[in-house]
């Protein structure tokens, strides 16, 4: 009988726990808006790290990154990821807006497709991922949330799980990168004090 409440009680808690999810909705009045392709247009770094379940700091990472466009609806993203261990990693998203605020999204270590939305300065992407640990790959699930900031900052934080429980959270910063002295010297302002 204590086995029975025991589990009645836990399918509870896991029942009003997922009710608490966030909804990208929410934050549609948020500025400034998040325009993902924009943002990853260009090169841009992330800094971050994965802690596990416990809070225990497990890896610390950069990335690179370079967006580009392809035609109106379609997005390529690269990303080169290098550990604080040594350890490099590429990842290459092939992004299609499908409509406005919805998006798709695939790679060689995600299985199926990638969904999100955006709303406001926020984005969400839900997609399962072969993640490598030691010589084996984990079939893991990300609920991805970005929160872009007033000084084009765009906060990142993951939640990962294996069959409904939580195994980490990946948190990172990305920042765009700055133009090019030239592409500067472009700008109608910036080309009078330049003279």
């Amino acid at each position: 009988m204590q086995t029975i409440r025991a589990a009645a009680i836990g399918a509870a808690v896991v029942t009003l726990i997922g009710c608490q999810d966030m909804r990208v909705e929410d934050f549609s009045a948020r500025e400034p808006k998040l325009d993902l392709f924009q943002y990853f247009e260009g090169r841009s770094r992330a800094w971050g790290i994965f802690e596990d379940r416990f809070g225990r700091l497990r890896r610390e990472f950069t990335v690179d990154i370079v967006g580009r466009r392809q035609g109106a609806a379609d997005f390529v993203l690269e990303e080169d990821f290098v550990y604080a261990d040594g350890e490099t990693q590429r990842r290459v998203w092939r992004l299609r807006q499908i409509s406005p605020g919805v998006y798709e999204g695939e790679a060689d270590d995600v299985i199926g497709t990638a969904q999100g939305q955006s709303s406001g300065n926020a984005l969400n992407w839900r997609y399962a991922l072969a993640l490598k640990i030691g010589e084996t790959n984990w079939n893991v699930d990300f609920n991805d949330w970005m929160f872009l900031q007033p000084d084009g900052v765009l906060l990142n934080r993951a939640r990962v799980s294996k069959w409904g429980i939580g195994i980490g959270e990946v948190t990172l910063s990305f920042q765009r990168a700055a133009p090019a002295k030239a592409e500067m010297l472009d700008a109608p302002a910036l080309k009078s004090v330049a003279r």
